[in-house]
């Protein structure tokens, strides 16, 4: 979070910003009651409206494929 939205305001959105598709929770809650990572990375992303290519910036073998 902190690469993409820097550090003072990734912060904040973990512990302010409420996500309905997490419960009602914000993402340090989601987290803290054992939420997977990725599940609140997406729902975080969802709720910002993050553009596709900052999504998947931070994840592995997840990354979709190009289509032909």
């Amino acid at each position: 979070m902190d690469h993409a939205f820097g550090p003072a305001y990734a912060k904040s959105l973990a512990s302010d910003l409420v996500i309905g598709t997490l419960g009602s929770r914000s993402a340090a809650e989601a987290l803290a009651a054992g939420t997977d990572p990725r599940r609140v990375w997406d729902a975080l992303c969802d709720a910002m409206e993050v553009d596709e290519s900052v999504r998947w910036r931070y994840r592995d073998a997840r990354k979709p494929k190009p289509r032909r």
